[in-house]
């Protein structure tokens, strides 16, 4: 049965998006069956895999409205071994229309349990906020990546987010777990980047993994020929990093407890 992780920090810029459809890549690389599943309404990691978001006839919007089966907005093999469940900007309105609905926490839940023991790994990319798609992808989630950039505010809102999964842990999903924190931006150049990797480590009582993203212009390019850097740059500091990070989530072992 496959392990769900919801990829997720409130905080915009960190490399959600760009982490989950390049660890997908990654660990489809190492042979796992990987199914990804867009929950932002921007759409990036739909397009990210060349896929034409604004003209997606099924997405997560009408899966959670009801409106299609899980099997019906599954796109397979956007890349081997990766399939997706696309999203555009019609996402933006779920939040509304899902007022009143009960148990609506659970919707992305009911839908994934159907196609669970198809994949080894479920990634879900959150978007940049705490609303009910992101509460909907912690209680399917087994367990929450985060990505943290390695700037001067990167501690900023990490407290909100640990609070929320604290909180859908107690009221909504007892098995929540965070699998850890990555680090993402990292500049092995500048004093900064080593200082707030320091700062973290200092302050937050969770996995750090050891692998590092580094800042990398072929993982910034990678994006606008929807590709994932393991196909677009194999050879890149970025693939790289992506493949180590892949590895050391499937040992299961990899991360340091701080």
């Amino acid at each position: 049965m496959g392990k769900v992780i919801a990829v997720a920090n409130q905080k915009g810029g960190v490399g959600k998006t760009t982490t989950s459809i390049n660890l997908a890549a990654a660990l489809a690389a190492n042979q796992k069956k990987v199914l990804l599943i867009d929950t932002d309404p921007q759409g990036n990691a739909t397009s990210g895999f060349g896929v034409d978001k604004n003209n997606a006839e099924n997405t997560i919007y009408e899966l959670i409205l009801g409106g299609c089966t899980i099997n019906d907005c599954l796109i397979k093999s956007v890349v081997e071994n990766v399939s997706l469940i696309p999203a555009n900007v019609n996402l933006a309105a779920a939040e509304i229309e899902l007022i009143g609905v009960e148990k609506k926490e659970y919707i992305l839940k009911n839908e994934v349990d159907y196609v669970k023991e198809d994949y080894d790994y479920i990634i879900i990319d959150c978007p940049p906020s705490l609303n009910m798609l992101t509460i909907n992808a912690m209680t399917t989630a087994d367990s929450v990546l985060v990505p943290i950039q390695c700037e001067f505010y990167a501690l900023e809102g990490l407290s909100q987010l640990i609070h929320t999964i604290n909180l859908v842990r107690e009221r909504l999903n007892p098995g929540l777990d965070i699998e850890g924190v990555v680090f993402t931006m990292y500049d092995s150049r500048t004093n900064l980047s080593a200082q707030v990797v320091e700062n973290v480590k200092e302050n937050l009582r969770h996995h750090i993994y050891n692998t590092m993203i580094p800042r990398n212009v072929r993982l910034a390019e990678a994006p606008s020929y929807g590709m994932p850097i393991t196909l677009y740059d194999p050879k890149s500091a970025g693939a790289e990093a992506y493949m180590q990070l892949a590895k050391e989530l499937i040992d299961g072992n990899g991360a340091e407890e701080n």
